[in-house]
């Protein structure tokens, strides 16, 4: 039995090395180990360039589906991208037919292993092995993310090192005399083997789907994403080169074992042996990487009402157990009564339209001008990049034929139909493509900004938003007594026009009409005002207190636009530079996050001084308090000068309370004890500090 967890947040419990094994893993399969027989039996010799050109229409939708996952890092991939881009019609046909392809991929990767399994096992039946392993593979997705990741690594580890053997061996040992036809024949047979192996590489929608189970998204999607697709990209190349040197292409031509065929000339039956184990490794992995993501796709889509409602249900550790255990039994049920290798050849076409229609989505994502669209990758070249990743798309889908199209066109009509009788009436948002049209003079879903700038707290602040340093040089303003949202903002008002043009009267006024149009959010008994300034150069921000309370009326957005009243115990008011929205509003999220905590109220509440009450502001990792007593560690800095103290590189004493008194630290001042100092860095340093001084 599983208990279930009352709230809908995955687990963050994967790392960079999980991203790029996951990518890897997904990629090099049957790509590698069974497309190149069948694309000879297409292009001859020229499947080498097939596997190149591969990399036309394939970078481009890379480049864009990155910058889309980080700006959005969230469960359901390729699903949320199109519905919060184009509408929860887009996103609906995106999200099954995706889903359908992973499954597919999966089925055809527990099957395929059968081709190798038969060069030792001839009486060998398949379908109970597939079966086995997919049920063992569903059980490990059930217990931990983070076990079914290091499973990844394990398997991605011993593949690459065997493929690395095998491709240094087969490159030295080919024979030049088998490429003399690659340059005959009918030129467009590539292109449309082009199409065929594209499949290949749609193991990169299968890691977006997680992106919201990964630690530090910002950095660790698109590192892992880029280093996986670049291996995999190298490996297709060099090792589909070696086959074709090393078998002849009369042979090579409908093998469905082509890389154990090459081994076996170089290596003998200890290659095939090698080869054929490397394979069901990467047979395994992109099973196991398809039932991660895959399982995504329902859950992720149940929580926007898409789906019934059950999908979305967490087991106590954070897993969508009935989704993962859908997937498996529906990759199962493939396996009995359906031919996964005939469909799965199907899926490139629909594979080639969802990455266009990704293309298409940074473009609208884009243009919608969002301030919280604020993506920590952003793809180069824009928008050729996008228009080039459509067109040689769309080129390849019409290469391939009527019959792959054909299955695509009812792949669309299956969702439709689906959202039409299902999610239709459940679903009252549209996607960024109603910002397009709000510049065009028509209509706009507000919804959306509010749901990027939830993104946005949930990312985090980037390593280069000076977050703490803005805190710790911020001004504090503690009331005794109850005071009107007026007078407040005509104090912090002063202190921001010492740094811009503005006078304090232009400023105060913005603030109040900030309040009136429903740009204050009051949460938690704190308000936070905020706005941008021509001219200034660096975020300020004025923390303002109040025990008996501040009175401030603000027009509500999310209540028909009424004028509610509030008596807040704190405003945070932040101003930002004008031409820079996206880090405005991270810091803003920040500060939110910050407040919503269930602690935070009462520690901001009995902050003794103003010290103590920045520090309720700063990230609890970044920042160390220490007070300086005698006979403790911490006495050997009494009577050294700041500048001599022996504090690490990377950290700052940004504040210094003295006889209650906060002192601005300079390179001069000696400590005293009885001091408290407020340290700012990293979490590696200031555990260094700890240690030191035995805190």
């Amino acid at each position: 039995m599983f208990t279930i967890r009352k709230n809908n947040s995955l687990n963050k419990e994967l790392k960079l090395l999980d991203v790029f094994a996951i990518t890897t893993g997904a990629t090099l399969s049957g790509g590698f180990f069974l497309l190149p027989g069948l694309a000879a039996t297409e292009a001859g010799t020229k499947l080498v360039f097939a596997y190149l050109l591969v990399a036309i229409p394939l970078f481009p939708a890379v480049f864009s589906l990155v910058e889309i996952a980080t700006a959005m890092p969230r469960s359901g991939g390729i699903y949320y991208f199109l519905d919060r881009s184009l509408g929860p019609r887009a996103g609906t046909i995106g999200g099954i037919g995706t889903w359908f392809i992973l499954v597919l991929k999966s089925s055809f990767a527990l099957i395929g292993m059968g081709a190798y399994l038969s060069l030792f096992f001839k009486e060998i039946s398949i379908i109970p092995i597939a079966i086995i392993f997919a049920t063992a593979i569903g059980v490990l997705n059930l217990i931990s993310v983070k076990g079914s990741g290091k499973f990844q690594i394990l398997l991605v580890t011993g593949l690459l090192t065997i493929l690395f053997i095998f491709v240094t061996k087969g490159v030295l040992n080919i024979n030049l005399e088998y490429f003399h036809s690659i340059f005959a024949g009918n030129i467009s047979t590539i292109f449309a083997t082009t199409g065929l192996v594209y499949i290949s590489y749609a193991g990169i929608t299968k890691v977006v789907s997680l992106s919201e189970e990964i630690k530090n998204p910002e950095r660790n999607l698109p590192l892992g994403i880029f280093l996986g697709l670049l291996t995999s990209y190298v490996i297709y190349a060099l090792g589909t080169f070696a086959i074709v040197g090393l078998v002849p292409i009369s042979k090579l031509a409908g093998d469905l074992t082509p890389v154990a065929t090459a081994a076996n000339i170089i290596l003998g039956n200890t290659g095939v042996i090698i080869v054929s184990i490397a394979a069901i490794l990467a047979f395994i992995s992109v099973a196991n990487a398809g039932i991660m993501s895959a399982s995504r796709y329902p859950f992720a889509m149940s929580r926007d009402h898409i789906m019934p409602h059950f999908f979305k249900r967490l087991s106590k550790i954070g897993i969508p157990f009935v989704s993962i255990i859908f997937t498996v039994l529906t990759i199962i049920f493939i396996v009995i009564f359906l031919d996964p290798m005939k469909i799965a050849e199907l899926a490139s076409t629909f594979q080639l339209i969802i990455f266009a229609l990704v293309s298409f989505s940074v473009i609208i994502m884009r243009e919608s001008r969002l301030d919280s669209y604020d993506p920590g990758y952003k793809s180069p070249f824009y928008p050729w990049m996008q228009i080039i990743g459509i067109l040689s798309a769309l080129f390849l889908v019409i290469e391939m034929g009527w019959l792959p199209i054909g299955f695509s066109a009812a792949l669309f009509l299956i969702s439709i139909i689906w959202f039409s009788i299902y999610a239709k009436n459940k679903v009252k948002r549209s996607g960024a493509i109603y910002h397009v049209f709000e510049r065009l003079g028509k209509m706009r879903y507000s919804g959306l900004d509010t749901e990027l700038r939830e993104i946005l707290k949930e990312k985090g602040l980037r390593k280069e938003d000076p977050f703490d340093e803005i805190v710790t040089r911020s001004l504090v303003i503690d009331i005794n007594r109850r005071v009107e949202f007026e007078e407040t903002a005509e104090k912090a008002a002063a202190w921001f026009s010492n740094f811009v043009s503005f006078s304090a009267l232009q400023i105060k006024k913005e603030f109040l009409e900030g309040t009136k149009i429903g740009m204050t959010p009051v949460t938690h008994g704190i308000g936070l005002p905020h706005l941008r300034l021509k001219g200034l150069l660096q975020p300020e921000l004025v923390l303002v207190r109040s025990i008996e309370g501040i009175h401030i009326i603000v027009n509500g957005p999310l209540t028909d636009h009424k004028n509610e009243e509030h008596l807040v115990k704190a405003l945070f008011f932040l101003a930002s530079p004008e031409d820079d929205s996206a880090q405005h509003l991270r810091i803003l999220a920040q500060i939110a996050g910050k407040v919503d905590g269930d602690k935070f109220l009462d520690q901001w509440l009995v902050a003794k001084n103003d010290q103590e009450l920045k520090e309720t502001l700063l990230r609890d990792k970044r920042f160390l308090s220490i007070r300086i007593i005698n006979n403790t560690p911490s006495a050997v800095l009494i009577g050294k000068q700041l500048k001599n103290s022996g504090f690490p590189n990377g950290c700052l004493v940004a504040l210094i309370n003295r006889d209650e008194e906060t002192i601005i630290p300079e390179g001069d001042l000696v400590f005293q004890e009885m001091d408290k100092l407020t340290i700012i860095g990293n979490e590696d340093i200031l555990k260094e500090i700890q240690k030191k001084l035995s805190l």
